[in-house]
C-alpha cells in the first residue's frame, strides 16, 4: 500500500494549471474535472477577503484560487510525511489509497459550501460551510460520480472529512481531519501566504517548504513538527497575528463586515430573507438578491447596496476588549448586543429629532481568536511536548496578550448622524 500511494502522488498529478502564488499547481485527469463542476467553479466568483478590497485593492482573489491552494499545499504534506515518516508510521496510521485520494478530493472541496460573507455570519442562525460542503457532495450526482469513478475517491469519505458532524466507519478519518483542520493545516499555509501576496503586504509569507518538510507522523493519528521547527511556528503564529492586525480586523474591513452583518441579521428577524435564501450564492447574485429584497429605502438591506459603494459607517468609540469585564462579554451575547444598538437608537431618534434606525447603530467586536499553540514537538531523541511547553517567546501569556490586543469593541455609525458623539457617549456609559 505505502508503494501505491506514493506512486500515486509522483505520477499521476499531471495536469498543470498556472497560479501566481505557487506557480504551477497539477491536478490529477479526475481533479481536474471535479474542478469544472459547476459547483466549484462558482468559487471563482465569491472573493476570499469579502469587502477588504476597500483597503486593499489587489484583494480581489477568490475562494477558488484558494481551494486550488490548498489541494497544492495539502499534497506537499501528504507526501512529505509519507516519505519521511516512512513505511512503518504510514501502515501504523492504516493509510490506504482511496483515503489519500479522498483526502485531497476534500482539501481541494472544503470551500464549496462558502457562500459570500461565510465566515463574518458566524454568529447568525446559518449553517455552517463545512456542512453545506458535505452536503453538496453527497447530494450532487455529478460530483459523486467524478469522486467516485474518476478520482477514485470515497464519496462519503470526503464529505466526513470536510464536516466533522458526518460519521464515517474508517480509522483514517480522525488522521485526515486533523491534518486538513489543524494548527499546521494546508488551509493557514496557503491563505496565510495568498491574503499577503494579493494585499500586498509581507506580514503573512512563510516558509512553507520548511514546515512541511518537519512535519511527521506521530501516534497513528496525530502530526508533529520537529524541533528544528519551532522557529517556522513563532513565525506562523506573528504572521497570523499581523494579518488580523492589518489586514482581517482593520478598522474599514471591520466596518463593511459589520454593516454586512447588521443588515443581515435584521434583514432574518423582520423576514426580508430566510437562511435558506443566502445559500449557493456568488457575490453578484448576493449583491443582486439583496438589492432586489430591499423593497423601501428604511430596509435594512440597503446596508449591503451601501457597501458596494464604499460608503461605509464611521468609528464613533472604540475600547479595548476586557473579558474580565462582566459587561463586555455580555455583548458577546448576539441578542443582547442588538438590544443595546436598539436602545442607543431609539434615544438618538427621541431626543434629537431624527429617525435613526436600529441598524445604523452597530456594534462591532471580533470572535475569539485562536493562536494554535498545542502543536506536538519531536524532539533529538523523539520525545515529545506541545510547542506551548517548549523554549519559545510564545509562551501562554504572550499569546494571551496577542488575542487581547486584537479584540476591540466598536461603535459604527452613519456619517450623517450628527449625534455619534452622544452615541459613543451612551456605549462608553454603559460599558462602564
Amino acid at each position: 500500500m505505502y508503494d501505491k500511494i506514493l506512486s500515486f502522488l509522483q505520477k499521476d498529478f499531471t495536469e498543470p494549471i498556472r497560479d501566481p502564488l505557487w506557480r504551477n499547481i497539477h491536478l490529477t485527469q479526475g481533479l481536474l474535472e471535479l474542478a469544472a463542476s459547476e459547483q466549484f467553479q462558482q468559487l471563482g466568483r465569491i472573493r476570499q477577503l469579502g469587502p477588504a478590497f476597500h483597503v486593499y485593492p489587489g484583494a480581489v482573489h477568490t475562494r477558488l484560487n484558494h481551494s486550488f491552494g490548498v489541494l497544492q499545499t495539502a499534497k506537499k504534506v501528504i507526501t512529505s510525511l509519507i516519505i519521511l515518516s516512512g513505511r512503518e508510521s504510514v501502515t501504523a496510521a492504516g493509510l490506504t489509497l482511496t483515503g489519500v485520494r479522498s483526502f485531497l478530493a476534500a482539501a481541494m472541496l472544503h470551500d464549496l459550501g462558502h457562500f459570500p460573507f461565510t465566515h463574518s455570519l458566524k454568529e447568525l442562525p446559518l449553517k455552517e460551510h463545512e456542512k453545506l460542503s458535505g452536503e453538496i457532495i453527497l447530494s450532487d450526482h455529478n460530483i459523486r460520480r467524478v469522486l467516485s469513478e474518476i478520482v477514485e475517491a470515497d464519496p462519503e469519505m470526503t464529505a466526513a472529512i470536510i464536516d466533522p458532524s458526518l460519521s464515517y466507519p474508517h480509522n483514517e478519518l480522525t488522521f485526515y481531519r486533523k491534518l486538513l483542520s489543524g494548527a499546521l493545516d494546508p488551509d493557514k499555509l496557503d491563505y496565510l501566504n495568498r491574503d499577503a501576496y494579493f494585499c500586498g503586504v509581507p506580514y503573512g509569507h512563510q516558509d512553507v517548504d520548511f514546515i512541511i518538510d518537519r512535519l511527521r507522523i506521530i501516534d497513528s493519528d496525530s502530526i508533529g513538527i520537529l524541533e528544528s521547527g519551532t522557529g517556522a511556528i513563532e513565525h506562523l503564529l506573528f504572521s497570523k497575528y499581523l494579518m488580523y492586525r492589518n489586514v482581517y480586523w482593520h478598522r474599514t474591513v471591520r466596518s463593511a463586515t459589520a454593516m454586512i452583518k447588521s443588515a443581515i441579521i435584521h434583514a432574518l428577524e423582520l423576514s426580508e430573507l430566510k437562511p435558506e435564501d443566502l445559500y449557493n450564492l456568488d457575490d453578484a447574485s448576493f449583491n443582486s438578491l439583496c438589492t432586489k429584497k430591499a423593497a423601501s429605502a428604511s430596509s435594512p438591506l440597503g446596508l449591503i447596496t451601501q457597501v458596494m459603494h464604499r460608503n461605509l459607517y464611521s468609528c464613533a468609540a472604540e475600547i479595548a476588549f476586557f473579558s474580565e469585564n462582566p459587561v463586555h462579554r455580555s455583548l458577546e451575547n448576539l441578542k443582547i448586543r442588538v438590544s443595546v444598538e436598539n436602545e442607543i437608537s431609539r434615544y438618538l431618534s427621541k431626543k434629537n429629532g431624527i429617525t435613526v434606525e436600529p441598524w445604523e447603530v452597530v456594534i462591532d467586536i471580533p470572535e475569539t481568536i485562536s493562536f494554535e499553540a498545542n502543536i506536538p514537538i519531536i524532539d533529538k531523541r523523539g520525545d515529545i511536548s506541545l510547542f506551548s511547553q517548549a523554549s519559545s517567546v510564545f509562551s501562554d501569556p504572550v499569546i494571551e496578550g496577542f488575542s487581547k490586543s486584537l479584540r476591540r469593541i466598536r461603535l459604527f455609525v452613519p456619517e450623517k448622524t450628527a449625534a455619534a458623539a452622544e452615541a459613543a457617549d451612551i456605549l462608553s456609559r454603559f460599558l462602564v
